[in-house]
């Protein structure tokens, strides 16, 4: 294999940066569970405010925040109205309802990752005396930011979590990719999160750092949430090195977020100069694109040889993020279009 890897199989795949390492090892740690680890003190308290929210809470994981989250807004027994294709849903291991004994409620996605308002209404069961004993509680709306690399707009935001609200609904933010959502908009984080009562924020895609996620709400909803972190196996000691890089990221991984949506649209533009492939949309940092059946396993393989990694399916996947640049972007298309030429010859 080449000695530079070019992969985009998921921004998950980023390396920490010579910047991020001497911040992860100069940074000044405690112990977390008691409290008392500066950096990840400094960590949560810079989130909460970009994020415009009253506190905020270091988990290790997107799945684990999104999770603790979920039992934090719900009880046993409750219902939570999620899409049928969102990640708290679909890829999640289904915790919510193994762990945290809440009943999903899904919804279909429509493309762009909102949930009609309508179908929300539908969904929403009545409790109390009478009938509404036969049902689980709904008490949470639970929506995506990006959804596939798509950035959910911003007046449906707005009208759903409104309309949530005015059900007596709580509404949380799987906002694994939020920060990409709002620098494709021009909003501040704290302009991306306003609508919801809590919002989780991933800082091992795009961001780059190596591990970690931070959960805002009120404080009220982090001290309950902290509770579950302890009782989901989250409660880490000198994290501080890992929320060094979370801080790292906060402070020069966002802006440059704008880089990688600019690679993914030389990307798809490259692709879509190709015959045999149908470039299908591109969105923030994502490229989707379909690809002859025959020709998947071979060129996958074909690329991996040439230091390339991606995952060649019949409808293909492309992430674009820090370690790859508009020359990889080139190099890539490059090699798919030397690939067909081959194969036609």
């Amino acid at each position: 294999m080449a000695e530079h890897v070019i992969d985009l199989r998921s921004d998950t795949v980023t390396r920490p940066t010579p910047g991020m390492l001497a911040a992860m090892m100069a940074a000044q740690v405690g112990d977390d569970v008691w409290g008392d680890d500066p950096t990840v003190l400094e960590l949560q308290s810079a989130v909460a405010e970009r994020a415009g929210k009253e506190a905020a809470l270091f988990l290790p994981t997107g799945t684990q925040s999104n999770l603790a989250a979920l039992m934090a807004h719900c009880d046993r027994g409750d219902e939570y109205i999620v899409g049928q294709l969102a990640h708290t849903y679909k890829f999640e291991g289904g915790g919510a309802a193994i762990l945290g004994s809440i009943v999903p409620q899904p919804i279909e996605n429509n493309p762009d990752g909102s949930l009609p308002i309508e179908k929300i209404a539908a969904a929403i069961k009545p409790h109390g005396p009478g009938l509404g004993a036969h049902f689980a509680r709904t008490r949470l709306l639970a929506l995506e930011n990006t959804f596939n690399g798509r950035v959910l707009p911003s007046r449906y935001i707005r009208e759903a979590t409104s309309f949530a609200r005015g059900q007596g609904l709580a509404t949380h933010l799987d906002g694994a990719r939020i920060c990409n959502a709002a620098v494709a908009q021009g909003v501040s984080l704290a302009e991306a999160c306003a609508a919801f009562d809590s919002v989780s924020i991933c800082f091992s895609k795009g961001l780059g750092a190596p591990v970690g996620s931070v959960l805002t709400g009120s404080r009220d909803f982090i001290e309950r949430a902290y509770r579950w972190r302890k009782v989901l196996g989250g409660g880490m000691r000198q994290s501080g090195f890992l929320a060094a890089a979370c801080l790292y990221a906060l402070k020069h991984n966002v802006d440059r977020l704008a880089e990688d949506h600019l690679n993914a649209e030389r990307l798809a533009k490259g692709l879509a100069g190709i015959q045999e492939i149908a470039v299908k949309g591109q969105a923030t940092n994502m490229v989707f694109a379909q690809f002859p059946q025959p020709d998947c396993v071979p060129l996958e393989a074909y690329l991996a040889e040439r230091g390339i990694l991606a995952q060649i399916r019949y409808e293909a996947r492309f992430v674009t993020h820090l370690d790859v640049t508009a020359s990889d972007m080139e190099a890539f298309v490059g090699a798919v279009k030397h690939y067909f030429a081959t194969r036609s010859n």
